[in-house]
């Protein structure tokens, strides 16, 4: 995938990504958390690029679109002796779990691939390209992705808020306390007490 930060295909999509400038820069500050701006630009056009469902959805065996696994992005990115076809890989790994995670994660089956899984490997992607050594215009986005690596799961958190204001909002409290046992999620945390349900955390979140 295109370095988002300059992909001309965004042009397109101005007005889109001032909402989302917005809309983030909103629900960073509800949730107390500060990024650095060129982070901030990064998921703006992150999130303005997969509203073209052409570049989230790849064509299925069917014929149908359908969002490609983590594991078979991963496997490909191990699998390719490319350094530059590696990084893309990797990239469109994290980028593509931090939009299902953010904006997707009240459709995931239960018991199945969940929002922790994407946290997970979405963390690790970006924290791998974090160690390429880059030079040029990569040298910043190195630092962008080490503070997604970071700070993936509150960015998941106001990608939630986003999705909230834009009227789907979160209805399955037994989902919203799984959400909060896998993750810690901070923002799971506060509507559980908004609905007068003290979150009891269990596992490596405990705290």
């Amino acid at each position: 995938m295109a370095d988002t930060s300059c992909d001309p295909g965004l042009v397109t999509v101005a007005d889109v990504r001032e909402f989302f400038r917005e809309a983030l820069h909103g629900a960073l500050l509800q949730q107390h958390l500060r990024v650095r701006d060129h982070t901030e630009q990064y998921v703006v056009n992150l999130l303005a690029m997969f509203m073209r469902s052409e570049a989230l959805f790849e064509p299925g065996p069917d014929g149908h679109g359908q969002i490609r696994p983590l594991a078979l992005l991963l496997a490909d990115a191990v699998a390719t002796a490319d350094a530059e076809r590696r990084y893309r890989m990797l990239q469109r790994l994290g980028d593509v779990a931090l939009f299902v995670a953010g904006f997707l994660a009240q459709g995931f089956p239960r018991r199945l691939v969940d929002i922790d899984y994407h946290i997970a490997m979405g963390g690790s992607a970006y924290g791998a390209l974090a160690q390429v050594p880059v030079r040029g215009p990569r040298r910043a986005l190195a630092a962008v992705f080490a503070e997604l690596e970071d700070k993936f799961q509150p960015l998941v958190d106001a990608l939630n808020e986003i999705r909230a204001a834009a009227g789907q909002s979160e209805r399955d409290v037994l989902r919203l306390y799984e959400l909060w046992q896998k993750t810690g999620s901070a923002r799971a945390r506060r509507l559980l007490l908004g609905l007068g349900i003290v979150p009891f955390p269990r596992g490596r979140f405990a705290h």
